[in-house]
Parts: C-alpha cells; sequence; structure tokens
C-alpha cells in the first residue's frame, strides 16, 4: 500500500520493543508516509533519536521545548493524519486515559484531532493489571484504536501475552486504519443517534431516555467496514474517531442537519430517538410553581423520516421502532408510510433491552416481509447484524456497481 501525501506521527515510549519501531518506521518512509517522531525522556535509553532522524530524514523530537515549533505539541499534529505510538508502555496508556500531559508525547495525544493507535508492549503482569486493563478499556470507549499484544516470549524471561506484534503486521493494521478495507468501501453512512430535548423553558425539556449506544455501536461497525461515518447525535463526545461529528439538541436541529448532509449519504441509518412533539412556546424565563396543573400546548415536530423516504431515490434508507406492543404491526406500518428498506424494531419495554442497556435484541423487517429476528447481544454484535442485513440488501448490490462505475470514470 502507498502512503504517499500521509503524515504519520511516530510515538516511542521507553520499552524493550522501542528497537522494533525502527522497522515499522522503515516500512512507513519507504511506502511514502511524511514520519515524524516523537520520543520519550525513557526511550532514549534504549535506542538513540539519530536512528530515527536518519531513516525519517526529519528531526526526532523528545522535549517540550528544543524542537523548531514554536507551540509544538500543537504544529506538529497539525494535518497529520494518524498519530501511533509503538510501543506503548503502561505509563503512557495511563497518562493518556486519564488526560495528563507532563512531557511532550502525552501533549500530542491530548491535542491530536486525528486517529490514534497504540500497540501496547510490556509484562505479562503489567498487561492483566486491573488499572492498565481499565485504561485501556477507556481508552477504547474514546475511540482509540488498540492492537492486542501478541503471546510470546518476553524480555523479562517470561511467556505470554505482552509481546509486541511484528513490525510488518502493525504496518498493515495502521495502513486498514488510514485506508480502511470492506464492503462499505466507499460508501458515505450517515448514523442519527441520541435522544433529543425539546425545552419548555431554560431548565425543563421534553425528553426520553434514548443513550445513544446503539447509533454509536451502528456507526462504528459501518466504519469498520470501510465506510465514510457522519453521526449526528445529541451526545457531545463520539465514542471514537469518526470521520464526521455534528451534535444537536432538539428535532427541529436534527432535521435540518440530516437534510443538509442528506445528498452526499448513500445509506441513512436514524437510531436516534426523535421527539414526536414540542412545546408551541418556548419560555424566556423559568416557569414558577404557582398552581397545581401547568399545561403545555405541544405541535408535532418534523417527521425527518418520512421527508427521506419521499426522497429516497437509489438512497438505503433505515428506520428503528421502539415500541411497546404489537411489535410487528406497527414495524410493518412504518415500513411501508415511511418509505424504508429496513425497520428496526425492539421490545423497550424490557428491562433487559431497554433504553441505557448494554444489550438488544431486535426484530429486522424488510420491503420484502422477510423478518431478522435476534437473540440477545450485545449492542455492537446487533449492530453487526444490522449492517450486514444492509450489506445483503439487492439495492446495495446495485449501489456498489453503480459506485464502481463511478470510480473509474
Amino acid at each position: 500500500m502507498k502512503l504517499i501525501d500521509k503524515k504519520i506521527l511516530v510515538g516511542v515510549t521507553g520499552g524493550i520493543a522501542a528497537y522494533k519501531t525502527c522497522d515499522l518506521v522503515s516500512q512507513l518512509v519507504k511506502n511514502g508516509a511524511d514520519v515524524r517522531v516523537i520520543m520519550t525522556e525513557s526511550a532514549q535509553k534504549f535506542i538513540a533519536p539519530i536512528t530515527f532522524s536518519a531513516l525519517t530524514g526529519n528531526p526526532t523530537s523528545i522535549h517540550m521545548f528544543d524542537t523548531k515549533e514554536n507551540i509544538p505539541h500543537i504544529e506538529l499534529v497539525q494535518n497529520a493524519h494518524m498519530l501511533a505510538v509503538v510501543p506503548a508502555t503502561a505509563n503512557i496508556i495511563g497518562k493518556f486515559a486519564n488526560g495528563i500531559a507532563d512531557d511532550l508525547l502525552s501533549s500530542l495525544l491530548l491535542a491530536a484531532t486525528c486517529p490514534i493507535f497504540f500497540a501496547p508492549a510490556m509484562n505479562i503482569n503489567m498487561y492483566q493489571n486491573a488499572a492498565v486493563q481499565s485504561n485501556i478499556s477507556r481508552l477504547k470507549k474514546m475511540g482509540i484504536f488498540i492492537m492486542e499484544p501478541d503471546v510470546g516470549y518476553l524480555a523479562c524471561g517470561t511467556s505470554g501475552k505482552g509481546r509486541l506484534p511484528a513490525p510488518v503486521k502493525i504496518f498493515e493494521e495502521i495502513c486498514n486504519i488510514l485506508e480502511p478495507k470492506g464492503p462499505l468501501c466507499g460508501c458515505n453512512v450517515l448514523v442519527t443517534a441520541g435522544g433529543t430535548r425539546e425545552p419548555i423553558d431554560p431548565v425543563r425539556y421534553i425528553g426520553n431516555r434514548s443513550s445513544g449506544k446503539m447509533g454509536y455501536a451502528l456507526a462504528g461497525a459501518a466504519r469498520k467496514l470501510g465506510a465514510n461515518v457522519t453521526v449526528i447525535s445529541t451526545i457531545e463526545k463520539p465514542d471514537y474517531y469518526l470521520d464526521k461529528h455534528i451534535v444537536v439538541e432538539t428535532a427541529e436541529e436534527m432535521y435540518k442537519e440530516v437534510l443538509n448532509n442528506y445528498a452526499e449519504q448513500d445509506i441513512i441509518i436514524m437510531a436516534a430517538a426523535v421527539a414526536d412533539y414540542m412545546p408551541i412556546n418556548i419560555q424566556e424565563n423559568k416557569i414558577k410553581k404557582t398552581s397545581d396543573e401547568l399545561i403545555i400546548k405541544l405541535k408535532r415536530t418534523p417527521d425527518i423520516l418520512s421527508d427521506l423516504g419521499l426522497n429516497k431515490g437509489d438512497k438505503i434508507l433505515v428506520g428503528f421502532a421502539a415500541e411497546t406492543e404489537e411489535l410487528e404491526k406497527f414495524a410493518m406500518d412504518k415500513l411501508v408510510k415511511k418509505n424504508a428498506d429496513l425497520i428496526i424494531a425492539n421490545d423497550v419495554s424490557n428491562p433487559k433491552i431497554g433504553f441505557s442497556s448494554e444489550n438488544n435484541q431486535v426484530a429486522i423487517f424488510d420491503r420484502t416481509g422477510c423478518v431478522t429476528r435476534s437473540d440477545l447481544l450485545p449492542k455492537t454484535e446487533i449492530a453487526d447484524i444490522i449492517i450486514n442485513k444492509i450489506i445483503d440488501l439487492d439495492l446495495f448490490k446495485k449501489l456498489k456497481e453503480q459506485k464502481g462505475v463511478d470510480n473509474h470514470g
């Protein structure tokens, strides 16, 4: 794979496996990448900075204030396509997971907006320590790409999980992140997530219990298969790196942003729980408790899925139906009325799969009348099932054929 025009930052920390990073850096450079290496103080105990400078043709950065950049932790990451930390010690993992920035590399990690990749390498007992595993879990939830260490002989003389994978494997992993491969490669996917909030006054709102977990799981599943993913969500921070993330609050705001981004999309997955009604009059000041009753007049919010269905064309449109009764009837009605290709229905009255749960159980309805039912599974696995169902659609095959023609001219 050619990495021409890719700016890659490689962070090297103080582990014995640091010598393997030389091979990785060499492969990146040979494939056209512009590589800058940032070392920690401890990393210098294992390998000399001049080695990386010779391999990359660029200066190796170590200290915050001895680089040519005026503000190195900002300027170095500008326009970077990736920041890869290889090897990643327990120390740097702990720093980043807890927002500590006490040297150049840890400051770069907090300032970076590009994808971040960690290849942990350490003693098996350190790797299995509850604190380290907690930090790794936190980074994964933040959207950091974490490569599992290999099992094998370690420098301490023991054998187990903690060995840095071969540089060629790390190189392939980096390439897959930078240039994803999969059936959704070249496809633009839009996912809505979370529950909208319709303000009553500056303090109160009408909302629902949606956590956004299902929407983000779908976004992750689509990106894993190569899609360019846009998420429009009521949740401030995405769980992982996304191509585009737009934060909204109300149904009208979500409607506007969906329409603004609709034209370029191939697949639209409306997983957000959008309010059906909003207050007619939003009070400028907090409503005081002056009587036993408070009457709030409501009006319909824009029906995003219906409007998209009217102008669907060759796009694939997926809707959700959160029901508490007559699941199949309401799901099929929605499929027809909204002109969707799939409706994902679930019974939110079930406490095992309701809002905020880590698990879900769905029935997927398509236009042929076929129903695919899942077991009770983690939402990440449900997301994989839904994405694969989309890929199996005849409309998706036509879409890919058309893109194949477009891609060749």
